[in-house]
């Protein structure tokens, strides 16, 4: 007797085209200028996304005067339809840069002391091995790293789960803490003053990570636990070339992670204030999405970074 062939669930008979088109409905919010993005016609579009529907049996977008409009089932599949996407273009670009005899793309991110600690060591360990192996890096916060990660953008990150994420979605490795301390520009009048508290450096101008950033509510509260306003004269930037010209040419001060103040103090770039912060960023680490299936070339890469990582911060 024959068996039955298997039945097929819906996500077996999705079309690429049917996820494509999700996409650019998402973007154009109007079925007829979706319709023009996919080179079809209008009624061809409709057709699609009934079928669509009618597989997964919801309403995807609700249709109104203005166009269409994602329900929260379309939302669901949009950022689904991405990722599928993004995974299809990694594996095109995979298998062309394969039969070129390269090792395929790889794109990373990370917040800003993982950038300068780990990876440039980890980069040009992998490259010394794999010269023509393409390697994307982002530097950012680890809110934008973690969006860009959930999109397929990013292979891994190093950096933070943060409270209002779902960590179901992903897996943390922890690899160090990151203490604070005061930067400030080389001959700065408080390098030289003796028995510095948080009192005496509130009074002074600063430059700070943006309000709303992890950085910015612990360095406020750290003043606030001891009964102290936090500085009211304050540049408001993350972006390290700014603060860098805006401490040379002033008496501002910094809050910085404390292992690459040490780097930027050696180069002269940057000086120590002698102040101890009561305060540091919460532990960063190796980010994946959970039932990530990796490139060769991440996987060396993520490699490199545990092996930079194991030297960098001995347990």
């Amino acid at each position: 007797m024959s068996q039955a062939p298997p039945r097929r669930t819906p996500h077996t008979r999705l079309k690429t085209r049917q996820l494509l088109l999700l996409v650019a409905l998402d973007e154009q919010r109007n079925i007829h200028r979706a319709a023009e993005d996919m080179a079809m016609t209008q009624p061809a579009a409709s057709k699609q996304l009934k079928e669509l529907e009618e597989l997964l049996d919801v309403q995807l977008f609700e249709r109104t005067t203005r166009g269409v409009e994602p329900t929260i089932f379309g939302e669901a599949m949009i950022r689904h339809a991405r990722m599928a996407l993004a995974n299809l273009n990694n594996a095109h670009d995979d298998i062309a840069a394969l039969k070129a005899g390269l090792v395929g793309q790889v794109n990373v991110g990370a917040i800003m002391t993982p950038s300068v600690s780990l990876l440039p060591a980890a980069v040009l360990s992998v490259k010394r091995h794999s010269p023509l192996l393409r390697i994307g890096i982002q530097v950012d916060m680890s809110n934008s790293l973690i969006e860009q990660l959930q999109a397929g953008a990013l292979d891994f990150m190093i950096g933070r789960l943060l409270e209002r994420q779902d960590k179901a979605q992903f897996h943390y490795e922890e690899l160090a803490s990151e203490p604070l301390c005061v930067v400030a520009r080389v001959g700065h009048p408080l390098l030289g003053e003796p028995r510095l508290d948080l009192a005496r450096i509130a009074g002074y101008g600063w430059v700070l990570s943006p309000p709303g950033s992890v950085l910015r509510h612990k360095f406020d509260m750290m003043f606030r636990r001891v009964g102290i306003e936090p500085p009211a004269n304050v540049i408001d930037t993350s972006e390290l070339a700014v603060i860098s010209e805006l401490l040379r040419q002033s008496d501002l001060l910094h809050a910085f992670p404390r292992e690459l103040a040490h780097n930027y103090a050696r180069l002269k770039l940057f000086a120590i204030v002698p102040v101890e912060l009561p305060c540091q960023m919460d532990a960063f680490g190796i980010i994946t999405r959970q039932n990530q299936l990796l490139s060769p070339g991440a996987r060396m890469l993520l490699d490199a970074v545990r092996s930079v990582a194991a030297d960098t911060y001995p347990r």
